[in-house]
């Protein structure tokens, strides 16, 4: 995500908290029916249990049965792509993070859509905040002391992330570049044997989205928290500073998820669904169980979430040219 200092994004969940919700008569819309839910991960992960506690709010709101399905795989492109393909008449919609739009583009590989012409941004959901954290082989007391080593001992700090070109090596790659330090970059394809040999010690630094099992490793020692790319504090983590209090703003980047819809869907209709899920997320049910698993609800006008999702477009495609990141590489 690109990078937002505390007061504007602070702001920008202040003023989805306060979004009316226009309670259209949903019952009578030429779309009303059954709604499909395009999650576009496996089932189990943050972004399938967000969907499916969404589904449940917005068939209330809706007056329609609103079901979720999941088509995972290419980092998101192949949901989003049935998505794109989808007849633009309201009754699709895809739930996923930026990344699809805003970063694979850049990695030279082929896309199955267009980002800019095949999509339209509905509604902002969720913001997952990306964690560094500290494992048994790292033995600096915070984040500073990590990187004082990583210029006294050139590649000495090897750093693991979800697989090269994932949000998690583009926050590497500023971060190296802001910082003047050379780490060790080491890709995993997927979180499960990251973790497992993070636990073991096999790296000094991991970067891994926030979620309950992570947050758990650290609440019992066996992961330290360094620092988050987050809009704020975690409530989960209080005493853990994001990068933008660590003088990097430009690393501190997390993953946003939301609601996008074919490109040609009527604005009318996507407004409605966008204050549908406004109004979802202003439920405290709703926001506590968001906040649980170690994320923020976000919410905010559809148009705000494509100039956020063309602001990250922008600043990705600077930070991929420089450091010359591929999808290989």
């Amino acid at each position: 995500m690109p990078a937002f200092n505390r007061r504007r994004c602070l702001g920008l969940l202040a003023r989805a908290t306060v979004l009316p919700f226009a309670a259209a008569p949903f019952a009578a819309r030429a779309d009303a029916g059954l709604i499909r839910i395009i999650v576009a991960y496996p089932p189990g992960g943050v972004a399938d249990a967000t969907a499916r506690l969404l589904a449940n709010q917005l068939a209330q709101r809706l007056g329609v049965s609103v079901v979720v399905e999941n088509k995972a795989g290419a980092g998101g492109a192949i949901g989003l792509g049935a998505i794109a393909k989808a007849v633009p008449d309201g009754r699709t919609f895809g739930f996923a993070s930026v990344s699809p739009v805003a970063l694979l583009p850049h990695l030279g590989g082929k896309m199955p859509f267009d980002p800019q012409k095949d999509l339209a941004p509905a509604a902002s959901v969720l913001a997952s905040p990306v964690l560094l954290l500290a494992t048994p082989a790292n033995h600096a007391p915070d984040f500073r002391a990590l990187l004082e080593r990583a210029r006294e001992e050139p590649g000495s700090v090897r750093w693991a992330t979800a697989g090269s070109a994932a949000l998690g090596h583009v926050m590497l790659e500023q971060i190296k570049a802001s910082a003047k330090v050379d780490i060790t970059h080491i890709p995993y394809k997927g979180g499960g044997q990251q973790i497992n040999d993070a636990l073991g010690g096999h790296f000094e630094v991991l970067s891994t989205n926030a979620g309950p099992a992570v947050i758990g490793h650290v609440r019992a020692g066996r992961l330290r928290a360094l620092a988050a790319g987050a809009p704020a504090r975690l409530a989960a983590l209080p005493d853990t500073p994001t990068l933008s209090e660590l003088g990097l703003p430009e690393a501190n980047r997390f993953s946003v998820f939301g609601l996008f819809a074919p490109a040609g869907t009527p604005a009318a209709v996507i407004e409605r669904m966008n204050a549908a899920v406004n109004a979802a997320l202003n439920e405290p049910q709703t926001r506590q169980k968001i906040e649980a698993a170690g994320n923020l609800p976000t919410g905010g006008s559809a148009a705000a979430f494509a100039r956020q999702i063309q602001a990250e477009s922008q600043a990705n495609a600077r930070i991929i040219k420089k450091a010359g990141i591929t999808a290989g590489s």
